[in-house]
């Protein structure tokens, strides 16, 4: 954070002094602790004071706009500046949930009838040029375990280059690239056309590959459709039906283990022989007791060596958990056609496919690749929209605000501001934040809309921002001029608090409801939060208020750009 500067905005919280102090310190940002081009600590944590205190805090107002505070420590002496926007969502807090995206509570579980009409996929034109596709994807990914991509190039290993549009391909025993198709002498069952049933791929792999991808170059056989089980909703039901075989399955370490003797490849080459193991419970938990991977593959499991009591309880849960999966409830079905490439999570949803002929015509091409690489790339992709945003604030939103005393940028800067300390949702903080977009985006602009022509910027700014942020975030901008007209019908008073240009672009938007039009707009599932958002939007013209920079309601854009979720 910049050198400060003292303000007069209400205090920021979280206070410095109310935080484990220790914490703060190795949290210090400044040129001294941490190395500018890198952000990497320049200190061990031995360097530190045992006991750090904080001395003073004062509430600064950085060049950037962004509310903090400077704390001087004892016994050093160091000073360290710390924004509010970057204090409140890190506090420490009982609540882990948010520590690790790879856990069950970053996660929408899923059974088949919740995505029934709603499976996230793109088409692979639009996946490659433009991001907010891009990211959708991956957090779909992330968010439901899997994600489709339709009409991908039909060419032999395309499926690398879709992983590397994320990430980076993990090459196994089964080369960078694995043919699923039958195969004279196979060294696995997915290279048959045997049924297969509900598994994730590699559990006797320490790591197992984290990500799957399927290509599908031809598909004409009858039968080999494919299946989606979510493990983490499977194991979610276990444990809240048989407590007991839950815990078996969350404690049991089972022996995996895959041979392979080698032999004559399909292309005649000698193939190498392998031997992989390695011991896994099938549920995987994280230390405070939530689900993180499955291992899950009756092929995989070699013997168990335990007292005969504990094998005795692993075979009851093994064998429930094993019916629970095959539940057709929890299973997606659907078929894969050339051009589709499946992108799943293999420490987290099972595949399967049913029996095909084969004499039929099934190939996929498939390959690995890891969880690491789509989540840095989907918080890439998150850093850009948000950069896009802060240059918009800093030059367009530099322009005059159409009549009144403040910048564009002032204006709704402020609006978040009053949305924000009046306590609204973060959805709604955001809405009022960036409600007026649209006047940056429209083929009609602003000083169009003055001059008697609406450019109606709610619905283009709505339109735009759908890209980044779902409904609770677009709906309310979408309807804020509505919300005018609203307002203006059902409250007489409500007339006189708007500005001479507001009275002015209330006539050009249409003026003040009709009773019907007003019924309409109430019943609207988001109409009470655009009325919300158009107060605070009249209230926000205030050239002596105190105002928020943009970097401080960076980290609530974020977290929301985070939970946007797949078209």
């Amino acid at each position: 954070m910049p050198d400060p500067a003292s303000t007069t905005t209400p205090l920021p919280t979280p206070a410095p002094a109310s935080l484990p102090a220790l914490w703060l310190r190795d949290n210090c940002g400044c040129a001294q602790c941490r190395d500018p081009r890198n952000g990497q600590k320049l200190f061990q944590i031995t360097d530190l004071p045992e006991e750090p205190a904080v001395a003073t805090e004062t509430p600064v107002t950085g060049p950037d706009g962004a509310v903090g505070w400077e704390v001087v420590w004892v016994p050093d002496g160091h000073r360290s500046h710390y924004a509010a926007s970057w204090l409140a969502p890190r506090r420490p807090t009982a609540d882990r949930s948010a520590a690790d995206q790879r856990t069950e509570d970053a996660k929408t579980l899923w059974q088949a009838a919740d995505l029934t009409g709603a499976l996230p996929t793109a088409a692979w034109a639009d996946y490659r040029e433009d991001p907010a596709v891009r990211l959708r994807i991956l957090d779909a990914v992330g968010r439901l375990g899997f994600a489709l991509l339709r009409g991908v190039p039909v060419r032999e290993g395309q499926v690398t280059e879709v992983a590397e549009t994320f990430g980076f391909v993990r090459e196994t025993n089964y080369g960078r690239i694995f043919e699923v198709r039958v195969e004279q002498n196979p060294n696995n069952l997915a290279f048959t056309g045997e049924r297969i049933t509900p598994h994730t791929d590699n559990p006797y792999r320490d790591p197992v590959p984290t990500l799957q991808l399927l290509h599908c170059l031809a598909n004409s056989t009858e039968g080999g459709d494919s299946g989606l089980v979510d493990g983490f909703a499977a194991a979610a039901l276990l444990r809240e039906q048989d407590p007991a075989a839950y815990q078996v399955l969350t404690r049991t370490p089972v022996p995996f283990r895959f041979v392979d003797h080698g032999g004559p490849g399909e292309d005649g080459a000698p193939r190498a022989g392998a031997e992989i193991t390695t011991q896994h419970p099938l549920i995987g938990t994280d230390p405070g007791g939530r689900i993180r991977e499955i291992r899950f593959n009756n092929r995989s499991i070699g013997t168990l060596r335990l007292p005969a009591a504990d094998t005795e309880a692993f075979y009851a849960a093994y064998r429930g958990f094993a019916r629970l999966l095959l539940r057709p409830e929890l299973r997606l079905d659907f078929r894969l056609t050339p051009g589709d490439c499946l992108i799943f999570d293999n420490t987290r949803l099972l595949h399967a496919r049913t029996a095909f002929e084969s004499s039929g015509g099934r190939h996929l091409q498939g390959c690995y690749a890891d969880l690491d690489g789509l989540f840095s790339t989907a918080a890439v992709l998150r850093r850009e929209a948000l950069d896009t945003l802060a240059v918009l604030f800093a030059e367009q939103g530099s322009a005059e605000y159409f009549g009144e005393a403040v910048t564009q940028a002032e204006h709704m800067l402020q609006a978040g501001a009053l949305a924000e300390a009046d306590g609204a949702p973060g959805e709604l903080v955001a809405a009022a934040l960036l409600h007026d977009l649209g006047h940056f985006h429209g083929e009609v602009t602003g000083h169009q809309l003055m001059e008697g022509t609406d450019n109606r910027h709610s619905h283009t700014g709505a339109d735009w921002l759908a890209r980044w942020f779902g409904p609770a975030v677009t709906e309310p901008v979408r309807l804020h001029v509505a919300a005018k007209r609203y307002l203006c019908a059902v409250e007489p008073a409500y007339f006189a608090l708007l500005s001479p240009a507001s009275v002015h672009t209330l006539s050009v938007q249409g003026g003040p409801m009709t009773a019907a039009e007003a019924e309409e707009f109430a019943a609207h599932p988001y109409g009470a939060d655009a009325v919300r958002l158009r107060r605070w939007d009249e209230a926000a013209k205030d050239p002596q208020a105190p105002t928020p920079g943009f970097e401080h309601f960076r980290p609530l854009l974020a977290s929301l750009l985070e939970a946007c979720p797949p078209a």
